[in-house]
């Protein structure tokens, strides 16, 4: 098990591999990339960072510190030493030179202009195609054939025109990712374009040999999802056989090569009393980061939603689980824990806001102001291939319906939280009131509050019925 880096005197702190400073040209600062984080610093912070070298000494580095800006040293080491534990922690330094040199900005990520209010993150659905057939997948129902799919180059472009508005993070998902025979060539663009480089993957159909020859390209980070840890559970919730070990080699390959590794885990009724035992897979593979996100009922969940349901008490265990393991491996897995909508008082800010951080596009080229907007009934939806990335941000239909407050109805209008979760999930809401514009029903002072919750109290209590699983090109079929 990979022990906490402490940062003591005789450290010699650098960044990893899937960590780097990162000139953010578009807001004009500079900010570390990680796995999907973008920190900003200080201007303090930023001559620390730029001084680490993987080779210095931290007693070193602090003597030197305090005598170019003439500071009490006892000052200077207690806070560059909190500064670079802080950053150990989110396992984003190690000790010692990493092999690894990322690839220096190419001349045209070197000249991006300034470009105020951007995406933060780009999610780019390179193809529906699919080897699992998850009873939760947040696909729309309507899969887009590979047909017409976005061709490399296309995407190429539409990474360099992302970069330019401020997206940071690109998300190379599906689907399934690595089913496109060209994908060495799509993250070679991504690279291009300076974009930090997340291959979101079910990890079955990946090869040792693939894995290389993305790490060499310059892939940042990688993020397995897994159905559960029990190899039946999982080849039963993902209709494939053999996923559970695969994932492991995978995550073992990754780490390997130096990438980032984050285990993507969402949680149901199915596999929540296993999670004490993924939290350990994630700590066996060496994963950085572990998202633990209780599934969200649209699109294909919404028809297993009876089959998913965890009950209160189930739900309310995971809570104590997760916050059990976060004082316990501290500095060595890092948590991101989405709780369940049904159970809550208090909607989430749906993807950081509609239309404020978050750009996603389809494998034809729609841009959508959240992966699952195609729910949403009245929405046109631009092509990436006919209009410009930055005017769809700016003046796009669909990224203007629900972004700010203007749209909102009581009682969101009224409510001083309307700035803080921004009306909540707009996919959520339309499934359960038919109305894409009203409050959210995770929300206690929606009307629909006690109905949404009564879902889970009436359907979580009652036995499982057989998952309906989705088959690209043909009719759902059950388990």
């Amino acid at each position: 098990m990979t022990t906490r880096y402490i940062i003591g005197p005789d450290s010699r702190p650098g960044f990893t591999r899937y960590s780097r400073l990162h000139d953010d040209r578009p807001r004009a600062r500079t900010v570390i990339l990680a796995p999907e984080r973008a920190y900003e610093l200080d201007p303090i912070g930023l001559i620390v960072l730029k001084a680490i070298d993987g080779k210095t000494r931290l007693a070193d580095l602090c003597e030197s510190l305090a005598q170019q800006y003439a500071a009490p040293l006892d000052v200077i080491t207690r806070d560059v030493t909190n500064l670079l534990q802080g950053l150990a922690d989110k396992r984003l330094l190690r000790d010692g030179v990493d092999p690894f040199t990322p690839p220096k900005l190419s001349d045209f990520a070197s000249t991006i202009a300034p470009f105020a209010g951007g995406p933060a993150g780009l999610l780019a659905e390179l193809t529906h195609r699919c080897p699992l057939q998850c009873p939760y997948c947040s696909n729309p129902l309507e899969l887009e054939r590979s047909n017409v799919e976005m061709t490399a180059e296309q995407w190429g472009e539409t990474f360099r025109q992302a970069a330019s508005i401020g997206a940071l993070q690109l998300h190379l998902s599906g689907g399934e990712p690595t089913a496109r025979r060209d994908l060495e060539e799509i993250l070679a663009y991504a690279v291009e374009a300076g974009l930090y480089t997340n291959l979101v993957t079910s990890a079955v159909l990946i090869t040792r040999e693939r894995l290389e020859r993305l790490a060499e390209i310059g892939l940042d980070h990688v993020q397995v999802s897994i159905q559960d840890i029990v190899p039946e559970s999982a080849d039963r919730i993902s209709a494939f056989e053999g996923g559970v070990p695969k994932k492991r080699d995978v995550a073992r390959w990754v780490r390997e090569l130096g990438m980032g590794l984050t285990i993507n885990a969402p949680m149901h009724r199915q596999n929540i009393a296993h999670l004490p035992q993924i939290i350990d897979f994630a700590v066996e593979v060496d994963a950085q980061r572990i998202e633990i996100a209780h599934i969200q009922y649209y699109a294909w969940a919404q028809l297993n939603r009876a089959a998913l349901i965890p009950t209160r008490e189930t739900f309310m265990e995971t809570v104590g689980v997760v916050e059990d393991a976060k004082k316990r491996l501290q500095g060595v897995l890092n948590f991101d824990f989405v709780i369940h909508d049904h159970y809550a008082t208090r909607p989430k800010q749906c993807t950081g806001g509609w239309g404020r951080s978050i750009l996603a596009v389809t494998p034809s080229g729609k841009a959508l102001p959240c992966h699952a907007a195609q729910t949403l009934p009245g929405l046109t939806f631009d092509d990436v291939r006919e209009r410009s990335l930055g005017d769809i941000w700016v003046n796009g239909a669909a990224f203007n319906a629900y972004r700010g407050t203007g749209w909102m109805k009581e009682p969101c209008t009224s409510c001083d939280r309307r700035e803080i979760d921004l009306g909540g999930c707009r996919c959520q809401a339309f499934a359960v009131t038919g109305d894409p514009a009203a409050t959210d029903p995770a929300c206690h002072l929606s009307p629909e509050h006690a109905r949404f919750a009564a879902y889970a109290e009436t359907e979580s209590h009652a036995p499982p019925p057989d998952f309906i699983y989705r088959r690209v090109g043909g009719a759902p079929q059950n388990s």
